[in-house]
């Protein structure tokens, strides 16, 4: 047996955070023990930490997306008139370009507390046989306060310039409102906790000298659920019903939102703000993993074939994930302003939580937003509406959602170890072959849409009935997989490396889940959705790697490789459109026609939902008025009368094929025995499919996702009880996505350039005690996407420099 140390420490730093709230001053604990007992046959190791900190991050977002990608030629809901004269340098009738269909600023506050531990026991009765018990837990529980202040745009009366094309950014867009347009001011509340557990039992054994054996079983399990009375995503909706102008500058890195209000000015009045729509949502997941593993190794004396590996592996993982939600769709407004007291409201200076980023600091911004306390308001909310059923538990844990999969693999593997020469270089080459078999069941239980409702002026509602029965679908693969490894000794100094392998990766769970599911909000030109297939193949990638290495003194060295890998079963996104479920849409129907006519062909959505909700009361229902006398309430769609609804379904299918491949280049060295020393590492990566910004979105394109090149460089020191290190972490911008926030598909997502500056440190005082620092992010740079053009922001995100003090002592 390997005998523990007799030791234990602790450690007590304080992180400091950049913080909307302030400077906080956050603490974290650690020990460890470890010992042997019966002449070092037992042995016994616990360990566990503590940590609680805090965190913020503001963030500018076009959280519903862009409103699709078109050719200047073309006339849909979304797109400039042809022969704009409100648009200047509009997009030629090649040129695609995308209007902004929402912008949405944030400030976000997170508290995270975390728990773990870990407690091992092993015992070594004779040399050949050993056994080992483990236990881990980790507890997580995270909470975000969110406030946020949101504009939507309807496509009316819009002013706008643009870049030149072929791919066309925004550079102002503006759009001009009739009384009564919402400027919202949210708030949110993320709360979840997620807990991990895991038990071990390994046994080791050598029945003679050339046989070893290892038997290991595992079971774990990781669950996240909700951790507030709220559930774990929630929203309350708060609006001022007085936007008269929104404009957005799109040609900082920072989205500039410039207000208007009806009267005058841009400072929002808490006297016109009131409570809008709610949804309180709850998620579970649970995932549970059994593996059983035998190992063997036998050693053989056959001159060039040195040793033998195999074994064999069974596993089963179970997968669940269910989502209920308490939503009410009352986002013209709840009630009147007066029902929400002025002093729940507290004022945010937009241009101080920006202030890192361009534009952050533009006169033309929105001065303010208002927050609010988001407990006293769900209070509020649920004294006077009933929001919550009056006893302020505001979440459901009626799950109308629940998908469940179970994945069970197994797989036996097969490897000769041999050693031989070259001349006089030395030699290694491994063989080896893995066989798979996997089959996958998933069923799902998803909520039944049984109607519609037009809740707001462009806002519709999926109406829930009943649940459906569990579904289930199936699918299955099995896969041979080969694998070669052999390097080479050319000197005492130099290796060269060359092997080639199969590989599989597999499908993620949300991409295997059976069941079709359908947003509850849908818009004028139809609803999104999305299913799971159970019949997804993985990845399958066959990878080539050279590398040659040269270790030129103690601790330094240099190295260079270059890697290939060519991938099948792609998985991508097919968008089917499908009247699902065959719901009528009151939007271009009968008594939409009839209003439309009466009002002269207006399209003013607030004069068609008063004609129709005061023509046609037996298909609708009037909550009451709004601020500026507006009818408020719900049209209903009739089935057999209003038009079907349709659905742009996402379905995960296996595309395509590709390759990927690159260079990497590592050098340390060390600097004699001054202490001092540096870290170089560089990667290039490129694949042969990238995304084509100058095709519409109505062209399905397939691309590669996450390829960019990247770098760090290190400089440290260590000697004499000083340990110091200054890092630069860097990586070039990258395709994150073809599918955009909202999920409208062929929208690319790409993550700008980004480089960070960390720093640490400790110095030993004495040999047990240590004094810890730690600064992320020292220069405080930000995280920006964006869309085809770089004037598309869509996520600009300023977190702030994070430090961290503190003390380690042993014993």
């Amino acid at each position: 047996m390997r005998r523990a140390c007799t030791a234990a420490s602790a450690s007590r730093p304080w992180a400091t955070t950049s913080s909307n709230d302030g400077t906080s001053v956050t603490p974290e604990l650690s020990g460890i023990f470890s010992n042997t007992f019966a002449n070092n046959t037992i042995g016994i190791a616990v360990s566990a930490s503590y940590q609680d900190r805090e965190a913020s991050f503001n963030q500018a977002a076009t959280t519903s997306g862009w409103r699709g990608a078109y050719l200047g030629s073309a006339n849909d809901w979304g797109t400039l008139p042809q022969n704009d004269p409100q648009a200047t340098n509009r997009p030629g009738p090649n040129d695609v370009y995308s209007p902004p269909q929402n912008l949405n600023y944030s400030l976000n506050n997170i508290k995270r507390e975390r728990i773990n531990g870990q407690a091992v026991l092993q015992w070594e009765p004779v040399s050949n046989l050993r056994a080992t018990v483990d236990y881990t837990y980790s507890e997580n529980r995270i909470r975000t306060d969110r406030s946020e202040l949101s504009v939507w745009f309807n496509f009316g009366d819009v002013t706008s310039s643009w870049t030149d094309g072929p791919v066309v950014g925004p550079i102002i867009y503006s759009e001009e409102f009739g009384p009564g347009k919402d400027l919202s001011f949210g708030g949110a509340q993320f709360a979840s906790i997620n807990v991990n557990e895991s038990t071990g039992f390994n046994l080791a054994w050598s029945p003679t000298d050339r046989l070893d054996l290892e038997l290991d079983i595992h079971s774990s399990s990781a669950e996240s659920r909700p951790d507030s009375i709220y559930g774990s995503n929630s929203v309350i909706g708060m609006a001022s019903f007085d936007l008269a102008r929104q404009t957005i500058d799109f040609s900082h890195d920072l989205p500039v939102l410039n207000i208007e209000l009806a009267g005058g000015g841009a400072n929002i009045n808490p006297a016109l703000a009131t409570t809008t729509g709610t949804s309180f949502r709850s998620s579970y997941m649970r995932t549970e993993i059994d593996q059983i593993r035998l190992d063997g190794s036998y050693a053989l004396d056959l001159g060039f074939v040195k040793s033998v590996d195999f074994g064999v592996t069974h596993t089963e993982n179970n997968v669940r994930s269910a989502f209920a939600v308490a939503q009410r769709d009352t986002w013209g407004g709840a009630g009147p302003p007066s029902d929400v007291p002025d002093d729940i409201f507290h004022v945010v200076s937009l241009g101080d939580v920006f202030d890192q980023i361009d534009g952050g600091n533009s006169s033309s911004m929105a001065p303010m937003t208002l927050a609010f306390d988001f407990d006293r308001a769900a209070q509020l909310i649920d004294t006077l509406y009933n929001a919550c059923g009056g006893d302020g538990i505001c979440r459901t844990d009626n799950y109308t959602t629940d998908r469940r999969t179970t994945e069970e693999s197994t797989s036996a593997f097969f490897q000769i170890n041999n050693e031989f020469s070259i001349g006089s270089m030395p030699a290694n080459l491994i063989v080896g072959a893995r066989y798979e078999e996997t089959e996958i069941t998933s069923q799902a239980l998803v909520p039944v849409p049984t109607g519609t409702q037009w809740v707001a002026n462009n806002e519709f509602g999926i109406i829930f009935g009943p649940n459906q029965d569990f579904t289930e679908l199936t699918g299955s693969y099995d896969y041979f997989l080969p694998s070669i490894d052999f390097d080479v000794s050319v000197t005492d100094d130099i290796i060269l490396r060359a092997s080639y392998s199969k590989t599989i990766t597999r499908p993620g769970y949300d991409s295997i889940q059976g069941g079709q599911t359908v947003n509850g909000l849908f818009r004028i030109d139809g609803g999104n959705g999305s299913q799971g297939n159970p019949g997804l193949l993985p990845y399958e990638s066959a990878n080539y790697d050279l590398t040659a290495e040269w270790y030129y003194d103690e601790a330094s060295y240099f190295a260079a490789g270059y890697f290939r890998k060519d991938v099948q079963n792609f998985i991508g996104t097919s968008v089917i459109d499908v009247p699902a479920f065959n719901l009528p849409t009151p939007y271009g129907g009968p008594r939409y026609n009839a209003a439309v006519a009466a009002l002269g062909g207006s399209t003013d959505a607030t004069a068609i939902r008063n004609y129709i909700l005061t023509n046609y009361p037996d298909s609708s229902d009037v909550t009451g008025t709004d601020s500026n006398g507006n009818l408020v309430g719900n049209i209903f769609g009739i089935p057999g009368e209003d038009p079907v609804l349709n659905f742009r379904v996402s379905v995960p299918v296996n595309q395509q094929e590709a390759s990927v491949d690159g260079f990497e280049v590592a050098w340390q060295h060390m600097f004699g025995d001054s202490g001092f020393g540096g870290i170089v590492n560089y990667t290039i990566v490129q694949g042969d499919v990238e995304f084509d910004n100058t095709q519409p979105a109505s062209v399905t394109q397939f691309a590669l996702v996450g390829l960019s090149n990247s770098a760090n460089v290190v400089a440290f020191y260590d000697k004499n009880g000083i340990q110091a290190r200054i890092a630069y972490n860097w990586r070039d911008e990258f395709l994150a996505s073809t599918i955009d926030p909202s999920g409208t598909p062929n929208n690319p997502v790409y993550v700008e350039p980004f480089g960070q500056i960390d720093l640490s440190a400790s110095y030993d005082i004495t040999e047990a005690l240590t004094v810890l620092f730690e600064g992320i992010n020292v220069t405080d740079e930000i995280n920006r996407s964006h869309g085809r053009h770089q004037n598309q922001a869509e996520f600009v995100t300023q977190t702030g420099a994070r430090y961290a003090v503190g003390l380690r002592y042993s014993f």
